[in-house]
């Protein structure tokens, strides 16, 4: 069976749902403390959403630099699969794994709400489930989470066909180009906004399509 590690850091909210997610996809769900030294053998690691010691001077920057996230940096640049989900997304974008950063929403509100995505890019560790241009129904939840990027970034991730998650319809948080997800030159590392794990059950979410990232990702280390 895959292992899964999923990261707890002080004040992460969402790291009960993805072990649930883990699970639900049929993998092992490991439990990684921030402050420990190694990965513990898993094949793949979800930074989940929330929030993270030291937000208030910017999302996700103190977390970055927890002894987990160095094991992390290591492996991802070894090729191991990672996803980071809304803070998550801040910590790897502070940890130098995925460009570009997360900053005060348009209109500096925080959003809750069902949010619509187009899947961008199939060929991620994260994403190989969906059909190209496939929409899916998860939850935004956040107030830090319009990405930014230089422009000649941001023409380098459309030219690479590394925008993994698109807003659909409306563009909630006034991210550039709307932008709710990217993912690294190799593909193993994906970061977005929104929540997966709040959408892997028909009756508890407003759908079961955040599934499919962690299908995609158990379909990716089975085939490594």
């Amino acid at each position: 069976m895959s292992r899964i590690g999923v990261i707890t850091f002080p004040g992460t909210l969402d790291d009960v749902d993805a072990a649930r997610a883990v699970r639900a996809a049929g993998a092992e769900s490991v439990a990684l403390w921030h402050k420990d030294a190694d990965l513990k053998g898993v094949d793949a690691v979800v930074v989940p959403g929330g929030f993270s010691y030291g937000d208030y001077l910017r999302a996700g920057a103190i977390a970055s630099f927890a002894p987990v996230m160095r094991e992390v940096v290591d492996a991802a640049r070894g090729g191991m699969p990672v996803l980071g989900i809304c803070n998550g997304f801040q910590i790897l974008c502070e940890a130098g794994l995925l460009p570009g950063a997360l900053v005060r929403n348009a209109g500096l509100h925080f959003i809750c709400r069902d949010q619509w995505l187009r899947v961008d890019s199939t060929n991620t560790a994260w994403t190989s489930r969906f059909e190209p241009g496939a929409e899916i129904l998860v939850p935004l939840k956040s107030g830090e989470g319009r990405y930014v990027a230089a422009e000649s970034v941001l023409d380098e991730l459309e030219g690479e066909g590394r925008v993994a998650f698109r807003y659909a319809g409306d563009n909630p948080n006034g991210a550039m180009r709307a932008i709710a997800g990217v993912a690294s030159a190799d593909g193993r590392i994906v970061g977005l906004m929104p929540h997966p794990e709040h959408a892997t059950e028909a009756l508890t979410g407003p759908s079961d399509d955040g599934l499919g990232l962690f299908y995609s990702v158990l379909d990716s280390v089975l085939a490594a």
